[in-house]
């Protein structure tokens, strides 16, 4: 690796928030698909800012397992959320927004008021974000959230992370970027995805596959079931346009 590119690269490290001493402070937002309990938990308890969306939230107060996680939001057009866990949510004080635009996700819509809330409160300034859920299930429902993923450079300043329970996916904006993947949370697949556009010149290392100077689009070449080039499991990204990476993740480990 370069020395011009290590100076000038914005280093993430995606699977941090599930280590047990990762850094950084991340608000969370628990979307509406079935979860691992587990994996709700422990992001659940190192999140400063906590927001469960429309349907989630039915999960957070009627799974006996999670009872007592109590989010600072809830948000949502409220057409999948029991009327009875709404109330509840109003009764413990919870932060409660009804977001009826239906030209846009409840996952965007509750993205930009999280976005909001923490630019509100200097105390709760968080290094990135992670979206819990939004990836399996339906495929529309997944490309909805990806095309969340594609606006929320314009909704936050912070890095977002989407999280399912076998993957996470997260958008490089143009730039270059060191990917730390050597958390041991990762498995052994990784990937690059064009969206919104043709990226016209990629370069990486530390993949199996590297690209130099690549056109990546639709109808051409995309870089699917990739891999790790060895053990230490990092890799360097430079696009010149929006980029989606995705990499698998080991939950059995949790």
């Amino acid at each position: 690796m370069s020395s011009s590119l290590i100076h000038a690269a914005k280093t993430l490290r995606p699977l941090n928030c599930l280590e047990v001493a990762g850094f950084g402070r991340y608000a969370l937002i628990f979307l509406n698909q079935p979860t691992k309990v587990d994996i709700l938990k422990r992001l659940w308890k190192k999140a400063v800012f906590r927001a469960s969306v429309d349907g989630a939230t039915n999960q957070i107060f009627l799974d006996a397992e999670i009872q007592n996680l109590v989010p600072d939001l809830v948000s949502g057009d409220f057409d999948s959320i029991s009327t009875d866990v709404l109330q509840h949510c109003r009764d413990i004080g919870c932060k409660v927004v009804t977001t009826e635009d239906q030209n846009e996700t409840d996952f965007t819509k509750c993205l930009r008021l999280v976005s909001q809330q923490l630019q509100e409160c200097n105390n709760n300034k968080v290094d990135y974000i992670v979206a819990l859920g939004g990836l399996g299930g339906r495929l529309d429902h997944t490309l909805a959230s990806v095309n969340t993923l594609y606006k929320a450079a314009k909704l936050s300043s912070a890095q977002v992370y989407l999280i399912g329970e076998e993957s996470l996916a997260l958008l490089l904006t143009p730039g270059k970027y060191i990917i730390e993947a050597n958390t041991g949370f990762e498995a052994d697949w990784c990937g690059l995805v064009p969206v919104g556009q043709p990226c016209l010149n990629v370069t990486t290392t530390g993949l199996k596959w590297n690209l130099t100077n690549q056109k990546l689009e639709f109808g051409s070449l995309i870089s699917t079931s990739n891999t790790y080039a060895d053990d230490q499991r990092i890799v360097t990204v430079e696009t010149d346009q929006p980029l989606l990476w995705t990499m698998g993740i080991k939950m059995t480990l949790l």
